[in-house]
């Protein structure tokens, strides 16, 4: 027996080994071999669809942040535009407000002292008369002290208040 030339009994028995085994492995093993490899390339067929959806899923994802990342800054933007007239307004609103306390105050204060004005004219006219009164009593106390000035200053007094009566001129 050679390696290299085989004798005809061992071809026989190796063909013979060699259609058993390829008739079990064509009954059993070569069905359940494909089946894996359909289930492998199903499976794989499958996890390939399933991440093109995670990725359509991942750039919907994306394209929501997106809208959503705008649609927040939008309404930043809106509250920060709403707080700004707020202040504005607030702003204006105490502006009017100071201006009108002011004019009161102004008012009250030009009242006030058109009050205080009119009791010191009041004041200065009372004084100004009482003066006027004293040194008039005084003056005439003067003059009237003799006997004969008193009698010539009534008839003088009775003169003009007779032609004052009349419509003549009181100086004459």
């Amino acid at each position: 027996m050679s390696l290299i030339t085989p004798d005809f009994g061992l071809l026989v028995w190796m063909t013979l080994i060699f259609s058993i085994v390829l008739f079990i492995l064509a009954k059993w093993g070569f069905p359940m071999i494909t089946r894996s490899v359909r289930e492998r390339a199903e499976r794989i067929s499958a996890s390939i669809r399933k991440a093109k959806e995670a990725e359509d899923a991942l750039r919907n994802l994306a394209e929501q942040q997106a809208r959503l990342v705008e649609s927040a800054k939008a309404e930043q933007l809106r509250i920060l535009q709403e707080a700004a007239a707020s202040r504005d307004a607030l702003i204006e609103q105490a502006k009017a407000q100071a201006q009108d306390e002011a004019g009161k105050i102004l008012s009250r204060a030009r009242e006030e002292i058109a009050a205080e004005k009119e009791t010191a004219l009041r004041e200065i006219r009372s004084l100004v008369a009482d003066l006027s009164v004293d040194v008039a009593e005084k003056v005439l106390r003067e003059e009237l002290s003799a006997e004969g000035r008193q009698e010539a200053y009534i008839g003088r007094l009775v003169d003009e208040l007779t032609a004052v009566q009349t419509g003549g001129d009181p100086k004459n």
